[in-house]
């Protein structure tokens, strides 16, 4: 089977990453398909668009063109409300689309009658995420950075560096969740000799973290005590929290935010999926932080775009061989032969086929084998 596929380029704000490299590109040529790729679609990170020709690729002028050739659209971001309302009737979307805390996007899928494939919701066979992890696994080293900036006097923060200095004592970071994103939030935290408390509901998470870490982070079990205990004491406070598919469950609350030490620092890794921070809302690269009750809140929605060339290459290391299952099968046998591909399924022409967002939105739900049988 040939398939064409379509490579836009992204319009979110001060977003630089892109669906496909020119390997990724050279790669689904050589199997036989076209890819069509928006002008400029990679210039944000070093490709031009003649790398994207020597790869096999062709350029397309608009993005309207790039909608209306493509039986596959291959995105980075959600589809913003123009985009969404190029995608037509049995088109396929593969994307992130953070659908739970997004009602105005879902309803536009649904009424698009696209096929619509969150890269967030595909699973492996140890129960990971292997489409989100990359992006995870930047946000998390990524969180470190972001809320040293938050510190810094001249953002609103106390004034306090991470590491301290011989004779100053460290920040105390705090780390709710230890999956992906919490891991490596404090892998970068422990080596800028912070003081790092990890919170997680999984005994087997934190053994885990125990012995990677050799004891240097303190692994608490999470309860509602634990976290207001933490976070009250805390210099930085990182959101690592994630319920697959469904909206972020809010942890911090903002009664807790009023008795946090002033100039301390929240980062919102869960904002993506509405946040874990009560008083958090989504924030842009231009224009990041914001400051409730004298804590400074760093809430950027799409933080990997920052470091936007590793991300695309980290993104694509992974997103390829999905992109080739789709094109080399077409989406109907790539869904049924792949139970972890098919969990991907969140839209199919017009039904909510991922439970966690039928369920946060209060929409029906068909269950993805059914409604592609």
């Amino acid at each position: 089977m040939k398939m064409i596929i379509g490579v836009p380029k992204e319009i979110k704000v001060h977003e630089y990453r892109v669906g496909m490299v020119p390997a990724s590109v050279n790669e689904a040529v050589s199997h036989g398909h076209t890819v069509y790729v928006q002008t400029l679609a990679g210039s944000g990170i070093g490709f031009s668009d003649q790398d994207y020709i020597d790869a096999g690729a062709q350029i397309l002028p608009t993005a309207e063109a790039v909608f209306a050739e493509a039986e596959m659209i291959v995105k980075v971001k959600e589809p913003q409300a123009v985009e969404r309302a190029m995608l037509r009737e049995g088109q396929i979307l593969f994307t992130y689309l953070h659908l739970a805390p997004d009602p105005e996007q879902t309803t536009d899928l649904v009424n698009s009658k696209a096929v619509c494939i969150a890269y967030e919701t595909v699973t492996d066979d140890k129960g990971r995420l292997p489409l989100l992890a990359p992006m995870s696994e930047v946000a998390g080293r990524m969180s470190i950075q972001a809320g040293a900036f938050a510190l810094e006097k001249s953002k609103g923060g106390s004034g306090m560096l991470l590491a301290g200095v011989p004779g100053v004592e460290p920040a105390k970071v705090v780390i709710i969740g230890g999956g992906v994103v919490g891991a490596n939030a404090a892998q970068m935290a422990v080596g800028l000799r912070a003081n790092v408390v990890v919170l997680d509901r999984n005994i087997d998470v934190l053994r885990d973290l125990d012995a990677q870490f050799g004891g240097t982070v303190q692994c608490v079990y999470s309860t509602k005590e634990a976290i207001e205990k933490h976070v009250l004491a805390a210099d930085l406070v990182i959101g690592g929290v994630l319920v697959v598919g469904a909206a972020a469950p809010k942890l911090v609350t903002a009664e807790m935010i009023k008795k946090m030490k002033p100039g301390s620092a929240i980062v919102d890794v869960a904002i993506d999926q509405g946040g874990c921070v009560e008083t958090s809302h989504a924030t842009t690269h231009s224009d990041p932080t914001y400051i409730v009750d004298d804590v400074v809140h760093y809430c950027v929605a799409n933080m990997p775009g920052a470091v936007a060339r590793t991300s695309t290459f980290a993104l694509n290391n992974a997103t390829l061989p999905y992109i080739l299952k789709l094109a080399d099968k077409g989406y109907k046998a790539a869904l049924q032969d792949d139970k972890h591909l098919l969990n991907g399924l969140n839209v199919y022409r017009g039904q909510i086929t991922c439970e966690s967002v039928a369920s946060a939105l209060d929409l029906e739900f068909v269950a993805a084998d059914k409604a592609i049988a």
